[in-house]
């Protein structure tokens, strides 16, 4: 009887040792019960249909490949075998992977890539999740809130894919994009950098007057994203005006002392400079990302007329025309010229005739070039289409007034302009015209009063 027992158990401990428990899986392929040979069959006869499953439903197709099992796969077959034995008959579920000594690359090579254009071409019709991002608006940080969306977080679903690159069938999960938390490393460094940015200092020079520009005060609001700094204009944009109302001077009036040391108020023309915003932006804020310490306002100018690019921004003195200019009286038919504040120059003229309303404009005005000689041509009551010829010519006015001698003219009286005077320029003796011509400088100022 012992004999028996013996013989039995012996017989049921190789049995136990030879065949894997109930509920084990090679590769997807349930092999419970079957002895290494057995199973190897089974493995070697198994099609891989290479089919991609997300949430359970057929995602990607693919076609039928070989399981890619040989002889040479047997003894990882029996070494699984050591490693899932139990004495006693186990139900619970044991699942290996083994990589066939003869796989095919057709998953690596087609699948694979294939997979990831599905979901990426997916992706573009979901709705992307929305990170949470630092905002600094002057000097205080927040964040916005996040949004959670429907993308794919395809290097996750890549990443379960290979983890089962042996089974014939592939099932994968939905793993969803997940915005990122103001907890998240990202967000902290976005919070650090903009910290550092709202602590920089600019000095901002505009002619003589220096202006100390902190985050705090001008940066409205500041993200740095991607690793790149984005500032708003709006701050900037408003200390840039208050420098504008204080110091710029294009087409603004001035108090004008004049030859005969009478003060007088002269409407604004095109003469002056103001900044422009949007230079002044980049200007400023690429000053607050790079970290620089002081910058300079005089490639930020611009001004109007035939000089875009402003006049005047070094000229102080004389409520900002400086001491080289030329003075225009209406009333007086008069012109002088100064250089350096000194009076070079001094002649009558013959200005616009006020009896069609063809005044030579009031104004601070700038001369805009110069030519010698020059064809003038253009257009006057009782004269649609005029030409004629000149031997100096020196425009101030975008509408075409200048200084230019006329040999035509016969009046030269101080009342001439009133009925008989130009179509807007300050007419002058030709034996004056030369000296005129002289004594004045491209982006000069022209006070007419």
């Amino acid at each position: 009887m012992l004999v028996f027992i013996v013989a039995g158990m012996g017989g049921y401990s190789y049995y136990r040792a030879t065949h894997f428990n109930e509920n084990v899986r090679i590769n997807g392929v349930v092999v419970g019960g079957l002895n290494a040979r057995a199973t190897l069959t089974k493995l070697k006869a198994k099609k891989v249909d290479n089919n991609v499953y997300v949430a359970g439903k057929v995602f990607l197709k693919g076609k039928e490949t070989s399981s890619g099992f040989t002889q040479k796969d047997l003894k990882n077959i029996q070494s699984l075998m050591k490693k899932q034995w139990t004495f006693f008959p186990k139900k619970k579920i044991y699942t290996y992977q083994i990589t066939p000594s003869k796989v095919s690359d057709y998953r690596e090579k087609v699948i694979e890539p294939k997979l990831k254009r599905m979901l990426e071409v997916k992706n573009v019709s979901l709705v992307p999740a929305v990170d949470t991002h630092a905002v600094l608006k002057y000097g205080e940080i927040s964040y916005t809130a996040p949004q959670k969306g429907k993308q794919y977080n395809i290097s996750k679903m890549i990443s379960q894919y290979l983890k089962q690159k042996n089974k014939s069938e592939t099932r994968i999960k939905r793993v969803i994009v997940k915005p990122l938390t103001s907890l998240s490393s990202t967000v902290q460094k976005q919070r650090a950098k903009l910290e550092e940015l709202s602590k920089r200092i600019v000095v901002y020079k505009v002619q003589q007057t220096d202006y100390r520009l902190t985050g705090t005060q001008v940066i409205s609001q500041a993200t740095y994203l991607n690793g790149n700094y984005q500032i708003a204009q709006a701050g900037i944009l408003s200390v840039v005006n208050a420098i504008n109302s204080k110091q710029a001077t294009l087409q603004k009036g001035i108090t004008f002392k004049t030859h005969a040391g009478n003060t007088v108020s002269v409407p604004g023309g095109t003469y002056g400079w103001a900044l422009k915003g949007s230079d002044s932006y980049e200007t400023i804020s690429s000053a607050f990302i790079e970290g620089k310490k002081e910058i300079n306002a005089a490639s930020d100018i611009y001004g109007v007329g035939y000089l875009t690019y402003g006049t005047g921004y070094n000229d102080i003195a004389n409520d900002g025309i400086g001491t080289t200019y030329a003075e225009v009286s209406i009333e007086d038919q008069r012109a002088w010229f100064y250089i350096d504040g000194k009076e070079v120059y001094t002649t009558n003229i013959v200005t616009g005739k006020h009896s069609t309303n063809e005044d030579t404009p009031k104004g601070v005005w700038y001369v805009m070039y110069k030519q010698s000689p020059a064809t003038l041509q253009g257009s006057e009551v009782g004269n649609a289409n005029y030409s004629v010829k000149v031997n100096y010519w020196a425009q101030f006015t975008s509408s075409g007034c200048g200084f230019h001698d006329a040999s035509w003219r016969t009046d030269w009286s101080s009342t001439a302009y009133l009925t008989n005077g130009s179509g807007g320029c300050a007419n002058t003796p030709s034996q004056n015209m030369k000296s005129v011509y002289d004594s004045l400088s491209q982006k000069e100022a022209v006070v007419v009063y």
